[in-house]
C-alpha cells in the first residue's frame, strides 16, 4: 500500500515538473513571438510611411496614384499585428486567451479582405463564404459580450 502511494506520489511531482517545464517552453515561445511581432509592426508601419510619402511627393503631387483600398489594406495589416500582440500580451499577463480579442482580431482581417478585395473578378460563393464568416464572428462577438445570467431559483 505504501509502495503504491509513494509510487503515485513520484509520478505526480513527474508530471508537475513536466507541465512546469512545459508552461517554461510556452512562456519562452510567447516571448519570442511578441518580440517578432514588435518588429514587424515597426517594419510595417515604417513601410506604410515610406509608401504614404512616395506617393504624396511623386507627380502628381500630393494625390494618390496607389489605390486608395491598397493602403487602407496595409493600414489594417498594422492593426492586426498590434492586435496580435495584444493577444499575445494578454496571454502573458494572465496565461490565458481573451476570446473577445482573438474574435476582435479576425473581424479586423476578414473586413481588410473585403476592403481589398476585387467584387468583378471574385466568385460568389466566396462572396457568401465571407459573408458567413462574418455573421459568425459577429454572433461569436455578441455571445461574448453578453452578460452571464445566474439560473439558480431566486431564494
Amino acid at each position: 500500500m505504501f509502495k503504491q502511494f509513494k509510487r503515485h506520489l513520484r509520478n505526480s511531482l513527474e508530471a508537475a515538473s513536466f507541465l512546469r517545464s512545459l508552461e517554461r517552453v510556452v512562456g519562452i515561445a510567447s516571448r519570442i513571438l511578441a518580440l517578432s511581432l514588435v518588429v514587424v509592426i515597426f517594419v510595417a508601419a515604417i513601410q506604410l510611411g515610406i509608401s504614404i510619402l512616395a506617393e504624396l511627393i511623386a507627380p502628381p503631387y500630393g494625390q494618390f496614384e496607389t489605390d486608395l483600398f491598397k493602403i487602407f489594406g496595409l493600414i489594417l495589416d498594422v492593426l492586426i499585428a498590434i492586435e496580435l500582440l495584444e493577444n499575445v500580451t494578454f496571454y502573458l499577463k494572465r496565461n490565458v486567451f481573451q476570446v473577445e480579442l482573438v474574435i476582435v482580431t479576425a473581424l479586423i482581417a476578414v473586413a481588410r479582405k473585403i476592403i481589398i478585395l476585387d467584387f468583378s473578378a471574385t466568385p460568389g460563393l466566396k462572396l457568401i463564404g465571407l459573408g458567413l464568416a462574418i455573421v459568425a464572428l459577429a454572433t461569436s462577438y455578441w455571445l461574448v459580450k453578453q452578460p452571464i445570467k445566474n439560473n439558480s431559483p431566486p431564494a
